[in-house]
């Protein structure tokens, strides 16, 4: 099986709720691919189990560049900062939005305030995150990407998560339509849409999701027979946001095992 390699010398990436989960995985990645690395994060030090080490530190540890700058995405202003502190670098080339929030519960139990939050946080950060970065690309010029986390929620509805799955519905319309808006300025939006995955987004999903692979415990079957992995998203993040998927734009590229078609 072949093994793709990415080449992202002189770029600069942005990964928002980049200090664990995905967002420490496709930040990562990147840095090993030569990219200067901006991890956008509420919290510097990782959630993983075992991880103790910051993002960027890691990637620094790795002989890569990268910095970590506090960010709320739910407050516009913060994320302008951030892409602000990209300028340094020469201004953001990739902007990844992925700093998530789950709120579980039964629809009648939803409180406006957790719906407040959750929107603030997945919706409103999206939103904000791409027009910012869409921004600093138009002013300078320069085509760029833009990479959403979206989910299988963004098109399955699924108990307890009406909340949740309303949020990255939503970041599925942001998608495609500012990637048709931003088209004509060749600047690209995508996303990746995950499924079951083993990380720390709820406290001990992961050991969880890995002991119901061996004992066939999920609610759903997944095809491929194994939970997804941080690792798994990644690999789908910098291939949409590189060369190779030049003429993709405004896609929704679910990686979940096949999740989805069964």
């Amino acid at each position: 099986m072949g093994s793709p390699t990415y080449d992202y010398s002189d770029e600069t990436v942005i990964v928002t709720g980049g200090s664990s989960g995905i967002g420490r995985a496709i930040a990562t990645r990147y840095g090993a691919a030569g990219a200067t690395v901006i991890v956008a994060d509420v919290r510097e030090n990782p959630k993983d189990v075992g991880e103790t080490i910051p993002t960027h530190e890691r990637i620094i540890e790795q002989g890569g560049e990268a910095e970590f700058v506090e960010t709320d995405v739910s407050d516009p202003d913060e994320i302008e900062s951030v892409v602000a502190a990209a300028h340094e670098f020469g201004g953001v080339d990739v902007m990844v939005n992925n700093a998530g929030l789950f709120v579980e519960g039964d629809f009648v139990d939803v409180s406006p305030e957790d719906f407040d939050r959750i929107f603030a946080v997945n919706t409103k950060g999206v939103f904000f995150g791409t027009q910012a970065a869409a921004s600093d690309m138009l002013e300078r010029g320069e085509p760029g990407n833009i990479l959403n986390t979206a989910s299988i929620s963004s098109n399955v509805a699924q108990h307890g998560q009406v909340q949740y799955d309303a949020t990255k519905g939503a970041v599925r319309m942001i998608t495609r339509g500012t990637a048709l808006e931003l088209a004509e300025h060749g600047i690209r939006v995508n996303a990746v849409a995950p499924g079951q995955i083993a990380t720390e987004f709820v406290d001990g999903l992961a050991e969880q999701m890995k002991e119901d692979a061996r004992t066939g415990g999920f609610l759903k079957p997944i095809p491929l027979g194994r939970p997804g992995y941080p690792e798994d998203i990644a690999g789908a993040a910098l291939f949409l946001t590189s060369e190779a998927a030049g003429y993709v734009t405004g896609e929704l590229l679910h990686v979940d095992g096949g999740w989805q078609i069964c």
